[in-house]
């Protein structure tokens, strides 16, 4: 998640691709993504509240998320202090 803009960015994932990087990951993972599929951008805090998940589980979602590069992050437009977070592709 980092916002580096001359990092090699790697190519949008395609649906059947997405779905199968997705799956090998755990099940707060796919319920932040699925969260994010139905209501993006959001920041951590509100992945926390809409998932009804713990805020370090949610970090930790994010997280494995990015390492798949299915997620990405950008500064908030509202408050330019936090992170939203929205599905890479």
């Amino acid at each position: 998640m980092s916002a580096s803009a001359t990092e090699d960015k790697p190519a949008p994932v395609d649906d059947e691709e997405f779905r199968s990087r997705l799956q090998e990951l755990p099940p707060s993972a796919k319920l932040v993504a699925k969260v994010l599929e139905i209501d993006s951008p959001l920041s951590q805090g509100e992945l926390a509240d809409e998932s009804l998940l713990p805020d370090r589980t949610v970090r930790y979602a994010l997280n494995r998320l990015d390492e798949q590069h299915l997620v990405d992050s950008r500064y908030s437009f509202e408050d330019a202090r936090k992170q939203v977070y929205y599905l890479a592709g």
